[in-house]
């Protein structure tokens, strides 16, 4: 016996139209960095924090995979298979068993190499978007076990919010905290800074102990998270990767005293930097702290930024 066909056996999955997805970027409110794993990994225990500023990928239906781009890093970017867009649709294709086939369209805000995670949200946006566009039907941590290969950070931009990472950062626990808002300044430099680079400067600063101390647990800035006071949350604000940051781009240490002199409440480089991030009182605190940044010249351009934001969403 033959079972009977249906016309909508022979229909594509998924979406017929354009799928759109925002997808955030990423700051680490404490991240220490600890020793060099067999793997050539480092050891971390990092608290990371999605903020308001976007990265939008459109994917549609196409017969091969594509990608294109507008905006920050457009010309610098490879569009290639070395690209996390087009790995990230590679991997969920193989995943899930469907043909990686999509015309894909980045539209950038985060800037390249700039500690704020701009390649992994868009490897996170990409496998939001293909899910929906082939109609995989995955869920939110499966996505995130595939995004686990992709890059440390791109598990959590599945997520957002605020989230404890562990391991080399792929293993991500939210952080249960009473809703509060934090408002930023996000100073972004001129140029970025390789990452690998600046893990090899900080075992090098280390080596030579010239590095700071290393940082302690999380417990006092989770504290602090949940207390709601901003000016508590500043006082435990940290970062390993900063002494690295500032030993290969000297001038972030102007940019980091000019923001405190602006106002702000407490300044560190964003993960591998140059980006600065700043923490302020309010919405207000954190436009007058980015005009005085900008009026000072010490970067590129000053963003304010609230967060914890949602990690990547279909619009």
């Amino acid at each position: 016996m033959t079972e009977a066909w249906h016309p909508e056996d022979d229909e594509p999955r998924g979406a017929s139209g354009p799928v759109r997805v925002r997808v955030p970027a990423k700051v680490n409110l404490h991240l220490g960095v600890g020793p060099l794993r067999r793997d050539g990994y480092h050891e971390l225990n990092t608290v990371y924090h999605a903020i308001s500023i976007y990265d939008e990928l459109t994917a549609r239906r196409g017969d091969t995979l594509t990608l294109t781009m507008e905006g920050e890093g457009t010309g610098e970017l490879a569009l290639d298979d070395s690209n996390l867009v087009l790995r990230a649709a590679h991997a969920l294709a193989g995943y899930a068993g469907v043909m990686p086939h999509a015309r894909l369209h980045l539209r950038k805000q985060i800037p390249l190499a700039g500690g704020l995670a701009g390649g992994s949200a868009d490897a996170a946006a990409a496998l939001v978007a293909c899910d929906a566009l082939w109609g995989t039907g995955l869920s939110r941590d499966e996505l995130a076990g595939i995004a686990a290969d992709l890059g440390s950070d791109v598990p959590f931009l599945i997520h957002g919010g605020t989230a404890l990472g562990t391991g080399r950062g792929e293993a991500v626990s939210p952080v249960l905290a009473r809703p509060t808002s934090w408002h930023w300044v996000v100073a972004i430099a001129d140029g970025g800074l390789s990452t690998p680079q600046a893990y090899r400067e900080l075992d090098r600063l280390r080596e030579t102990g010239a590095a700071g101390p290393p940082l302690g647990s999380t417990d006092a800035l989770l504290a602090a998270l949940r207390q709601r006071d901003p000016r508590v949350l500043a006082t435990t604000l940290g970062n390993d990767l900063q002494d690295a940051a500032l030993a290969m781009r000297p001038a972030l240490a102007a940019t980091l005293k000019a923001g405190e002199a602006a106002g702000a409440l407490a300044g560190i480089v964003s993960g591998s930097g140059p980006t600065c991030v700043f923490l302020t009182a309010d919405a207000a605190d954190a436009e007058r702290v980015a005009a005085e940044l900008e009026a000072a010249e010490v970067c590129r351009q000053a963003r304010t930024a609230h967060g914890p934001v949602p990690g990547a969403r279909i619009t």
